[in-house]
């Protein structure tokens, strides 16, 4: 369970770059995503977003009277009525409000897209494994850190 603040987003992946984009697109699959203070990031993978799902996910991975920062996409909605204290941030105005922000999702979606860029495609199989690497990298940023438990792992194996 997450508690304290927590950041709120969705992010869309593949599809066709021709024609419309965004959220709307048939193709694109959308990813939710929380990040907890700032650091830890929780991926869920769905192929439809919608209110009662977006709901449902961060009630049962958020602790109540948090505080849940989103963006002003409609599905957030139904937080202004729950259990936890709801702020949003309107990116046509503004991106960071102070301490209302939503940039370290953001950052984890910026980084996930730039690593899997290098690969030229993801097989559709796949890409939830890809994600999770994504993941990996951005709760364990330091290099030393991911050496350490891949040697871990290693070793573990090789027994």
């Amino acid at each position: 369970m997450f508690s304290g603040e927590i950041e709120v987003d969705e992010s869309y992946f593949g599809g066709k770059r021709k024609g419309k984009r965004g959220r709307g697109t048939g193709e694109r699959k959308p990813r939710i995503w929380l990040v907890e203070a700032r650091r830890k990031g929780l991926h869920q993978n769905h192929s439809r977003c919608l209110k009662g799902l977006v709901a449902t996910i961060i009630e049962c991975k958020v602790v109540p009277d948090s505080i849940v920062y989103s963006d002003c996409w409609k599905a957030n909605n139904v937080l202004d009525v729950s259990d936890f204290k709801h702020f949003r941030i309107n990116h046509s105005v503004l991106f960071a409000d102070v301490h209302n922000h939503i940039n370290g999702i953001e950052n984890f979606w910026n980084q996930a897209k730039r690593h899997m860029r290098k690969f030229k495609g993801v097989p559709k199989a796949q890409f939830s494994l890809y994600l999770k690497e994504c993941e990996w990298r951005f709760n364990n940023s330091d290099l030393s850190d991911q050496l350490l438990v891949i040697r871990q792992c290693v070793k573990r194996y090789l027994r």
